[in-house]
């Protein structure tokens, strides 16, 4: 698995790896790659080493990243956009022709142009084959229509959480992970709901990875709440901090009094 590199496909695309042969390319990159029939674009967003084929590494030979973007196949691309905008209009259209129960959210063409992703939201199935057929009369290319759910939704356009930085499912998580209040309640956190849902109005995807290094960095710390016998006399504990492996202690007879577990052995 030489040369791995992880590329998002298009502006909001799937996330998937490549086989970046001898071109030396770094995040940010915009890349033409091998995709389905034909070719299509992409983003570097993450750069691979060359060990790194244990765990998350693709199952299947992955595709090859034919070169770097020239101007001429960024002008495509812009090109692109343009006819994907007035593909969505007329996709649009049709949905309410035919009268169909789904919310339409984008449309993006391939690099070639060979096929035109459609993607939207329902509530249930659609049965959408005679739109796929008028559409398909209308732009004399391949059509896809793909349902996708709110997290997919938020990211296709993108934003910012409430840490300031760029969401997690656009900047790099290639496939959605289960969250669960657990998850939240194991990092200490509140559990009201808008703050720790994120701007798909589901649990933040965050939660999810950092699980396992909270779960590791709690093992043999007391939980807030929690009545400890220390040096100085019995107290309660008011306040965790994870990292640093310290409680703060309330005496019973007064004070307050930290505690250190940075010496324990909490790896094991």
């Amino acid at each position: 698995m030489e040369g791995m590199i992880l590329v998002q496909l298009r502006n909001s695309g799937q996330i998937q790896f490549y086989q970046a042969g001898n071109l030396t390319l770094k995040i940010g990159d915009c890349v033409i790659v091998e995709h389905d029939r034909g070719l299509d674009y992409g983003c570097v967003i993450q750069p691979l080493q060359a060990h790194c084929c244990a765990e998350g590494s693709p199952k299947e030979t992955p595709k090859k990243i034919i070169r770097l973007a020239r101007e001429s196949d960024l002008k495509q691309v812009e090109d692109n956009c343009v006819k994907a905008r007035e593909a969505f209009s007329a996709c649009e259209k049709k949905i309410a022709e035919h009268k169909l129960d789904m919310k339409l959210v984008k449309a993006e063409y391939s690099f070639d142009r060979s096929k035109i992703l459609f993607y939207f939201t329902s509530d249930g199935r659609v049965d959408f084959r005679n739109l796929v057929k008028d559409l398909a009369k209308i732009f004399k290319a391949r059509i896809e229509l793909r349902q996708i759910g709110v997290r997919d939704e938020a990211r296709l356009f993108g934003g910012y959480g409430s840490c300031g930085r760029e969401l997690c499912c656009k900047r790099f998580l290639k496939d959605f992970e289960p969250v669960t209040i657990k998850m939240a309640k194991e990092e200490g956190l509140s559990l009201n709901p808008p703050k720790i849902s994120g701007l798909c109005g589901r649990l933040m995807c965050c939660l999810s990875y950092e699980y396992e290094t909270y779960k590791l960095l709690s093992k043999g710390l007391p939980r807030e709440g929690e009545h400890l016998n220390t040096e100085q006399g019995k107290g309660k504990v008011i306040n965790v901090n994870v990292f640093k492996r310290m409680v703060t202690v309330q005496l019973d007879e007064g004070g307050f009094l930290e505690v250190s577990y940075k010496e324990k052995d909490y790896g094991k």
